[in-house]
């Protein structure tokens, strides 16, 4: 018939302008700012640097390897690489960044920082609630603004975190593994260098 997808299609408009009345589902409206809608975990706002333990300066993940300033779309990531390595959470010495500054202004929230980082160092914050009288300096975040501990991450994206703190684990796992077989071998090494230098020689003794 004539016109059956067009008065089909208002009789759905219909439906749903009737249940948004009715219809606690269709009520989607909340009293913002005194009720608030919990963002669902998938939710990205604007990156954050992660940090293990208690110290954030020490226990960022970051290592200044610059590979999320390179690839950020509008290039609103600032890195100013360190000239000494210091200890990290494990006492590894390692680069870290003297300066790591992010433009939120210019920002928008790609994730590519985060699917490029090589050392789940940068991850999506939630947080949408950022507005500033300062729209210059006040939306430009340095490295202290941004530093957030594992156990944030862990509240916001907790299934994402799990399988990112299972992986490092067994990351860790393996490095000690690795770590323990090279002190054994040259122990071993070592221990066997008496040895030779006190068996006799070919000939002697006779």
């Amino acid at each position: 018939m004539l016109g059956e997808g067009i008065l089909k299609g208002l009789a759905e408009t219909a439906k749903n302008f009737a249940g948004s009345f009715f219809s606690a589902e269709r009520l989607t409206t909340v009293e913002y700012p005194e009720d608030r809608i919990a963002p669902i975990e998938a939710a990205r706002v604007f990156p954050i640097l992660i940090y293990d333990g208690l110290d954030w300066e020490a226990g960022l993940r970051c290592v200044a390897c610059q590979i999320c300033e390179k690839e950020c779309p509008p290039k609103c990531i600032f890195i100013e690489k360190s000239k000494d390595k210091k200890p990290d959470v494990l006492g590894k010495p390692q680069f870290y960044p003297a300066a790591f500054d992010i433009d939120i202004s210019v920002c928008m929230s790609c994730q590519i920082c985060v699917e490029v980082c090589p050392f789940e160092a940068i991850k999506m914050d939630t947080v949408y609630e950022l507005s500033t009288e300062d729209r210059f300096e006040g939306l430009l975040l340095d490295r202290r603004q941004l530093a957030r501990p594992n156990r944030y991450y862990q509240q916001i994206h907790p299934t994402e975190a799990g399988v990112v703190d299972a992986r490092l684990a067994a990351d860790k796992v393996k490095s000690d593994a690795k770590a323990k077989a090279a002190s054994d071998a040259t122990a071993a090494k070592a221990a066997a260098a008496p040895a030779a230098q006190n068996s006799p020689k070919p000939g002697e003794g006779n």
